[in-house]
């Protein structure tokens, strides 16, 4: 299998510890980057080196986001293959249960809850060292023309100079509130299924005004949604890359020059 692995940016950081500090993002400046280099696929226990992120796509809306020492899991779902690994920190929408799970291992250190409870948004922001997650609510639909407020986070992942969004199970465009708080993303992961979360059309008016680099597209049903999705894009001036591996790893000086989709292939984590 292969895997795409970005130039490093190279800066001067301390040596390893428990929690470094990360490098201050640049979510709002615009990055240009060389060529990509093709690396074989490394397993997610291999280390991550210094100033990068590795993002492993693992099942539906599940990613695992690694730095050089911090790992966080999203939309959660309590399941990720048969390994002994407990991520650091993990990130649930319970719009529906493939979003969630309602009995987390106890052992995960942090567990960011993205709904509303009692109709009280609940507003993270979890600074560690590496890597700094924060989310912005939005609504969801329910149970038809209904709206469930603060249903559904945006959860960003402040990591090795970039700012990696996940959509989450998001139903609606942000709104100028929202667009604000959430800023540049670098690299953000999108429902594509294309009506039960945003139409196309939608979708591509979020990734134009949020000016991602790269896209990776979850939440998807079938080849048939995900390349009329692909389509979609490619239309709309994005470059489409199917990696054909589950991960990639990126770096703030490494953000492909033209827009771009990497389509990762979903695989639970296994040694």
């Amino acid at each position: 299998m292969i895997r795409y692995i970005l130039p490093l940016f190279l800066l001067a950081t301390p040596g390893a510890a428990v929690a470094q500090d990360r490098i201050p993002s640049h979510c709002r400046a615009f990055a240009q980057a060389p060529g990509m280099e093709y690396l074989q696929q490394a397993s997610f226990r291999d280390a991550v080196a210094e100033d990068t992120v590795r993002i492993t796509y693992v099942d539906h809306a599940m990613f695992l986001i690694q730095s050089e020492t911090v790992s966080a899991m999203t939309d959660f779902t309590g399941w990720y293959g048969n390994v002994d690994f407990i991520p650091d920190v993990v990130t649930m929408n319970n719009a529906h249960s493939t979003h969630f799970t309602s009995a987390p291992d106890p052992a995960i250190s942090h567990v960011l809850e993205g709904w509303a409870v009692n109709g009280q948004a609940r507003d993270h922001e979890l600074d560690l060292g590496e890597m700094l997650i924060r989310n912005v609510h939005t609504d969801v639909r329910s149970n038809g023309p209904a709206v469930r407020e603060d249903g559904n986070s945006i959860f960003v992942f402040e990591v090795a100079g970039l700012c990696v969004g996940h959509l989450g199970h998001l139903h609606h465009e942000p709104d100028d509130a929202q667009y604000a708080m959430l800023g540049r993303l670098d690299v953000v992961m999108a429902a594509v299924d294309g009506g039960l979360t945003l139409r196309h059309e939608t979708l591509l008016r979020v990734m134009d005004r949020l000016r991602s680099s790269v896209v990776i597209p979850m939440h998807w049903f079938g080849r048939s949604t995900l390349d009329s999705f692909l389509d979609d894009m490619e239309i709309s001036g994005y470059d489409v890359v199917r990696t054909g591996g589950s991960d990639i790893t990126l770096s703030l000086d490494s953000l492909p020059s033209r827009r771009t989709v990497m389509v990762l292939e979903p695989e639970f984590l296994a040694d």
